[in-house]
């Protein structure tokens, strides 16, 4: 029986080609759009879980009330490390006190690379379950000992076993390689960590890191520390025990800011990792929720298409059903008839959207920023894949199924049965909304992303980008000949200024408290962003003074200068009626006197979406980690770099060049909104094109219909116009109703998501009226096709049975 219902679906389908093809198609580009959707949840669910202990590793982080709010973050200081091994030992299997990843100089045998990597203390490798291809992690307890990754030991020693040979960190530090890990996937937090060092030859190297761990510097928040809980210990338990360790054992000053201490679990860091006046409030989680309402309403527009045309060609199925029924065929065997009908559109569909999905997932992948594959061989998959497809058939085939088996045999053979009237139609009428409210809304939500970041794009930052490169230098020789190089490069007519600093211009990487001035309320615990510069870094970056004046070389009391930003000249309150008056003002920073020398226009470095930090710019007591290059503007990109390049490796031979454009970097802030624009303009392009599919199927249909009314109205007078009118009608008056209810449920969603940029665009009437507009013309030039080839057909054929 099974056997003789897809046969008699089969016949059907090869009857009517048209409709199999846009049936088929429709569902097809739907599962794929869900599938894809379906990969990439998986993977964002997936993410972290390459290490074998997710369930138990956390981050220490920190809560601190500044200005009137709780901040969080992910940096701490050093003592608290052999507090919680000291204290709470019990309580953790493993602790890790971790560097920040950073990008530093690895040379062997006079060739070097530049990598991203931690120096972290014992534990690390076996907390994050690195799979060790050669030698052992036990040889980190030395601490003149470093780990490679897999693809950064080939990249140095090529085919030869690295262990057990010497390498050097930042030209300095003499390390014996005792181990090579696999490459940790891109679907980690650390996929990045191209080596590990101990922690102790961080401390030993670098002043102010042994000063912050041999004195206890508590009020130093300048590492991160991670931990392994125990077997069967509860994380908010932890969590509470340890909240006041900083409380107790910082000084009063510190105490001021109420500092508490708290776990992340990394089961969060990926999906959750906002934090909002100390609750941690979401994160890329309202993207999986996004996508995937997208994805699931995306299948449902395939569907309803199965639907509505299912239901619509009723009548050339209404005399096989009253001959089936009067022959003794139960309603449950018809039911099965046209779900069998349903499950093999779906099969075939289905078998072409893994062919569509393996074959745009490249694509997918790099618009997504993602390394995902098809997991063929994945039995959870396979029957995750099976499990899709069916209740996509019983979706698709459940509301035709019971309304085809509901016909009368008696009035279905005498033909006297049609399914007419608005109990008929309504249904089909109800989808078509429907599709075309989903379609509606997915436009303006992708005309309002798009329009956030055009006016982030938009907005003044400060500073003039073009033709700035950043470069990174790790070693002594550049900063020590730094005057030389500079010359070098200007008369070659490569920059025309150039200057050092702690941070790149598109990152803050400091943030300090400790600052008092005149008026300050003495309650007020403030933080302000802390950036050392070089004299010429503002001439090179092209700062905008609103006040004063920028630092001079000539001046040597400038080294105890600041230059403000106005965000921090307005939260001080200073100069409230003019800037020049705080030009001279003291600024003591630690119970170091500076004076306010110049205020700048507010100069973005980090999220373009969010306020300005308040910032101080003083003069670097000692060498930047970054150089700051604007190219000449008469030189040519390439050459300028060639000639950067080879001055550097004239004073600093064995260092690796490595440079960013700074306009690039900045444009990298807008990389997770833009992706999200892509992605829905993709998703909304697909939805529209479902949507049309099926109302061009609908058209047809009922052009088909009406062939003998058309004929009669043409004889009696009835113009091309009129006839397109006619049939036109009803579909544009349905996707008007679309719009009015597509509209409001696009503002509240669009509205709530606005609400968590500080600094985003309003909503305006004109997306609204472009969305509406826009897909009433799209549904005119689908229907228009058939209405006017209907209109036009010969009245005589059209009558001619008759």
């Amino acid at each position: 029986m099974i056997r003789n219902y897809f046969t008699i679906a089969w016949r059907n389908f090869a009857r009517n080609k048209s409709y199999s093809a846009i049936n088929i198609g429709g569902l097809a580009v739907g599962m794929t759009v869900a599938m894809l959707i379906g990969l990439w949840i998986f993977d964002e669910l997936s993410f972290n879980k390459y290490h074998h202990n997710y369930s138990r590793i956390a981050r220490v982080v920190q809560q601190q009330t500044l200005d009137g709010k709780i901040h969080t973050g992910n940096n701490v200081p050093a003592p608290l490390y052999k507090e919680l091994q000291t204290s709470h030992e019990a309580d953790f299997d493993r602790i890790v006190i971790t560097s920040w990843l950073q990008r530093h100089v690895l040379a062997h045998n006079g060739s070097s690379f530049t990598k991203p990597g931690n120096f972290m203390s014992a534990g690390a490798a076996e907390m994050l379950s690195l799979k060790i291809i050669s030698g052992s992690t036990s040889g980190l307890k030395d601490p003149a000992t470093i780990l490679l990754s897999e693809s950064t030991a080939k990249a140095i020693f090529k085919h030869v076993n690295p262990v057990d040979k010497m390498m050097k960190i930042n030209k300095e530090l003499d390390v014996k390689v005792v181990g090579v890990y696999q490459d940790i996937p891109y679907s980690s937090e650390f996929n990045e960590l191209a080596f590990i060092a101990p922690f102790e030859l961080y401390v030993s190297s670098t002043e102010w890191v042994k000063n912050a761990v041999a004195n206890g510097e508590w009020d130093n928040s300048s590492f991160q520390i991670l931990v392994q809980l125990s077997e069967h210990s509860d994380i908010a338990a932890i969590s509470q025990k340890i909240r006041n360790i900083k409380l107790e054992k910082a000084g009063r000053e510190d105490q001021k800011f109420e500092s508490h201490i708290l776990l992340h679990p990394m089961s969060r860091w990926h999906l959750h990792s906002e934090w909002m006046d100390g609750e941690n409030i979401g994160g890329r989680i309202q993207f999986l929720w996004l996508f995937g309402i997208i994805g699931a309403f995306v299948l449902l527009l395939a569907c309803i298409n199965f639907m509505n045309l299912s239901t619509a060609r009723s009548e050339k199925r209404m005399k096989e059903v009253g001959i089936r029924k009067a022959v003794g065929s139960v309603r449950l065997q018809l039911i099965s008839q046209f779900f069998a009908e349903s499950f093999l559109v779906v099969l075939i569909a289905f078998c072409i959207s893994l062919v569509l999905a393996m074959l745009v997932l490249p694509s997918f992948n790099e618009l997504a920023d993602k390394q995902m594959h098809i997991p063929w061989r994945d039995p959870i998959f396979l029957l995750s894949g099976i499990t899709f497809a069916v209740m996509t058939g019983f979706i698709a085939g459940s509301y035709p199924a019971f309304y085809l088996s509901s016909f009368q045999p008696v009035k279905a053979l005498k033909g006297k049965w049609t399914p007419m009237g608005i109990g008929a139609t309504l249904p089909r009428k109800v989808l078509v909304v429907l599709q075309f409210t989903v379609s509606i809304t997915l436009i303006i939500g992708t005309v309002v992303v798009y329009k956030q970041i055009v006016y982030a794009k938009s907005r003044p930052i400060g500073y003039n980008r073009e033709g700035l490169v950043t470069m990174l230098v790790n070693g002594p020789e550049i900063h020590r000949h730094f005057d030389a190089v500079t010359d070098d490069l200007e008369k070659v007519g490569a920059v025309i200024s150039m200057a050092e600093s702690a941070t790149p211009p598109t990152e803050v990487y400091s943030a300090n408290v400790g600052f008092n001035w005149k008026g300050k309320d003495p309650g007020l615990n403030s933080e302000f962003a802390t950036i050392g510069i070089s004299h010429d870094f503002g001439r090179t970056v092209g700062w905008d003074f609103v006040a004063g004046r920028d630092f001079s070389k000539t001046l040597s009391s400038d080294s105890a200068g600041f230059v403000l930003n106005e965000a921090a000249i307005k939260f001080m309150e200073l100069g409230t009626q003019n800037l020049n008056d705080v030009l001279g003002e003291t600024v003591s920073w630690d119970g170091r006197p500076f004076k306010i020398i110049g205020v700048i226009k507010d100069m973005i470095m980090e999220s373009p979406y969010e306020p300005v930090k308040k910032s101080v710019y003083f003069i670097l007591p000692r060498d930047g980690r970054f150089i700051t290059a604007r190219l000449h503007p008469s030189a040519n990109v390439g050459s300028a770099l060639k000639n950067i390049e080879a001055v550097f490796k004239k004073y600093s031979p064995n260092s690796p060049f490595n440079y960013q454009f700074v306009d690039q970097e900045y444009a990298l802030k807008f990389a997770a909104e833009e992706r999200v624009s892509k992605l829905a303009a993709v998703f909304t392009g697909l939805a529209i094109f479902i949507s049309c599919l099926g109302l061009f199927g609908m058209a047809s249909f009922m052009a088909e219909q009406r062939t003998k009314e058309l004929g009669i109205r043409k004889v009696l007078g009835a113009s091309v116009a009129n006839l397109w009118q006619l049939l036109s009608g009803d579909f544009v008056m349905l996707v008007a109703v679309s719009c009015m209810l597509a509209v409001p449920i696009a503002w509240y969603m669009m509205d709530r998501w606005l609400e968590k940029y500080t600094y985003h665009t309003q909503i305006s009437w004109w997306i609204f009226a472009v969305a509406s507009l826009g897909t009433l013309a799209i549904t005119i030039l689908t229907v228009s096709y058939q209405a006017i080839r209907a209109a036009l057909l010969d009245p005589v054929r059209s009558l001619r049975s008759d």
